[in-house]
């Protein structure tokens, strides 16, 4: 029997989505049956350090230095007017 170009496409496709429909629910399944009952009681919050002190001009050299090598040019070339922290 001589099967048409298509009519293997189009196999192959319902194939691949039926495998995938089938690996959306087994992993459904597997999250309901693993998942957590009860929730983990919660820590008490511990105080949070302060955050060191950042030394401005080293980060302004480091900065500097990774564009000049960025850009081929030397640092003197590079003038950073400001930072700010994204």
């Amino acid at each position: 029997m001589e099967y048409s170009n298509a009519f293997v496409c189009l196999m192959g496709l319902g194939i691949v989505f039926f495998g995938l429909i089938c690996l959306v629910a087994l992993t459904t399944v597997m999250s309901l049956l693993c998942g957590r009952k009860q929730p983990a009681p919660a820590a008490p919050a511990a105080a949070v350090p302060a955050a060191p002190e950042v030394d401005r001009q080293a980060l302004v050299a480091a900065v500097s230095a990774a564009l000049a090598e960025e850009l081929g040019t030397d640092v003197t070339g590079i003038r950073i007017l400001s930072l700010k922290k994204l």
